[in-house]
C-alpha cells in the first residue's frame, strides 16, 4: 500500500533554516526527512503528555 503524503509551502526563518540544514547533514538525511523526523517526534512528545490525537475522515481531508 503506498504512503499518502501532503505537500505544502512552508515559511523558515533563515537561522532554523539553516540549522535543520546542518542537523540533517550531520544525520546524514535529506532536509525533508529531518523536517518529517522532528515533527513526528513532537507529535510523539505531545501525545505522551496530553493522550493520543483521534482523526477524522474529515482530519484527513487535503483540501
Amino acid at each position: 500500500m503506498p504512503v499518502l503524503k501532503s505537500r505544502f509551502t512552508l515559511r523558515l526563518d533563515l537561522n532554523d533554516h539553516a540549522k535543520i540544514i546542518k542537523i540533517a547533514t550531520a544525520e546524514n538525511r535529506s532536509m525533508n526527512n529531518m523536517i518529517e523526523t522532528l515533527i513526528k517526534q513532537k507529535i510523539k512528545e505531545y501525545e505522551q503528555e496530553n493522550g493520543e490525537i483521534v482523526l477524522t475522515d474529515e482530519d484527513l481531508y487535503v483540501k
